[in-house]
């Protein structure tokens, strides 16, 4: 490594939005800090094609240790396109840094599911799903790409889309997403095959939300299954609740529906 004083902005800001940044913040007096360099640096020469290690004596630099508020060292931070998306403080042993570097580091492939959200940003979501599935068939594991693929398949061919999110359980951070996307494909099924529902005077009712949810007109979907909740909570093992759910997990906590919705469906539940 070079002795030379990094510039930061251009050694970990803008660098991190070509490859992975490690940055090492340490100073010469901290003796775990000693300890970790070696480390860290091993374990950058190894994974070169993945990220690339800085390290901040924090003496040198104390404006950007004050900025990313760096209260104790050695501190360790990931960034990535600009951002800090982790870190870690203290001396850790090789084999835990290297667990959390297989899970907080981004895949190679990100710049491929970049040009795949432009794709669909841009109305052709055919050309984002063949990219992704290209990525998919070089990383199985890659739930980010899983995922957005689901979301794209969903409205064509719901069966495929919940195969796609099949093994993303619990331990990932997409699972909240998988579970909604597996919820939508259990209604689809209800549509193509109504009768598997149980008969009941609100049945018409929970099936026209369905095909609200079809169509993508989740305000008209909200509503529906809301007024189900308020007539029949337990129709469908609880269905209508947990479609809205599902439906405020797929548009994400800051969307307008979600933020109206959520209140009128606590409120229904509370009649």
């Amino acid at each position: 490594m070079s002795d030379a004083i990094p510039d930061f902005d251009a050694d970990v800001l803008q660098r991190s939005h070509t490859i992975p940044v490690l940055v090492d913040f340490w100073a010469p007096w901290c003796a775990p800090c000693r300890a970790l360099g070696p480390l860290l640096e091993r374990l950058a020469q190894r994974n070169s094609d993945r990220f690339v290690l800085v390290k901040i004596n924090t003496e040198e630099l104390p404006d950007v240790s004050a900025r990313y508020q760096v209260r104790s060292i050695p501190n360790v931070k990931l960034f990535v396109d600009g951002q800090v998306v982790d870190e870690f403080s203290g001396a850790l042993p090789e084999t835990l840094i290297e667990q959390w570097l297989n899970r907080v580091l981004p895949s190679p492939l990100r710049n491929r599911i970049k040009q795949a959200e432009t794709e669909v940003f841009a109305g052709r979501p055919d050309k984002a799903a063949a990219i992704l599935e290209e990525v998919l068939a070089a990383e199985p594991d890659n739930d980010v790409a899983a995922i957005m693929l689901a979301r794209l398949l969903l409205p064509s061919d719901h069966r495929r889309a919940m195969a796609v999110v099949e093994r993303i359980g619990p331990d990932s951070d997409s699972h909240p997403m998988a579970e909604s996307i597996r919820t939508f494909s259990r209604l689809f099924g209800y549509a193509e095959n109504p009768e598997m529902l149980p008969e009941a005077p609100l049945k018409p009712a929970y099936l026209s939300a369905i095909e609200y949810l079809k169509n993508a007109d989740f305000e008209q979907a909200l509503s529906t299954f809301i007024e189900v909740v308020k007539a029949a909570r337990h129709y469908d093992g609880d269905g209508a609740r947990k479609a809205c759910l599902a439906i405020f997990k797929f548009l994400g906590d800051d969307h307008e529906l979600t933020r109206e919705y959520r209140g009128r469906l606590s409120s229904a539940l509370y009649v």
